[in-house]
């Protein structure tokens, strides 16, 4: 595969900025690495180091009464463990913008995350997420850029979902 001509990671980041977003929450993902970096790097933004992902939506809560605005990224396993936190931003109303890289797809070798990789947008609609799904570089920007007003603009939950393709093949090592 080939790396692509636009850095996606780096317009996410730059997304991120534009809207004011100051806190970032994630489980460590190898698919998130250079936002994560990007993230950490940055003074304005606290990065948090979160234990599993349905942290991440309190993260979000908190920030919003707060007064500030927040991401949660995670892996599309992930999402299986934020089903019961997702009624939270639902019945509250408060924005959750979420970027998923997905598994399960596009050339997975890992059969454990085909189940939950299957159902990932099954899960959102049931869960009220509007969905933004990207599969090229060229894509991102406009892509999260609706979704971060959708989530903000509306204070409702989004997910921009990072197509396998897209962030690439995963290759196992010992």
């Amino acid at each position: 595969m080939t790396e692509p001509s636009i850095n996606w990671p780096d317009q996410l980041f730059a997304t991120f900025k534009r809207a004011g977003i100051r806190q970032v929450g994630y489980v460590p993902d190898a698919g998130h690495a250079r936002l994560i970096d990007r993230c950490r790097a940055d003074a304005e933004i606290r990065d948090v180091v979160l234990t599993t992902e349905e942290e991440g939506v309190a993260l979000a809560a908190g920030a919003w009464l707060g007064g500030e605005r927040a991401a949660l990224l995670m892996q599309s396993s992930g999402l299986g463990n934020c089903v019961n936190m997702l009624s939270l931003a639902r019945t509250c109303r408060f924005p959750l913008l979420m970027l998923i890289t997905m598994r399960g797809e596009w050339e997975e070798f890992n059969p454990w995350q085909k189940p939950m990789g299957s159902i990932v947008e099954p899960v959102l609609k049931l869960c009220d997420a509007e969905i933004y799904r990207v599969r090229s570089a060229d894509e991102v920007e406009g892509v999260a850029e609706r979704a971060v007003q959708f989530a903000f603009g509306d204070e409702r939950i989004a997910a921009v979902v990072l197509s396998q393709e897209l962030i690439g093949k995963k290759v196992w090592t010992k």
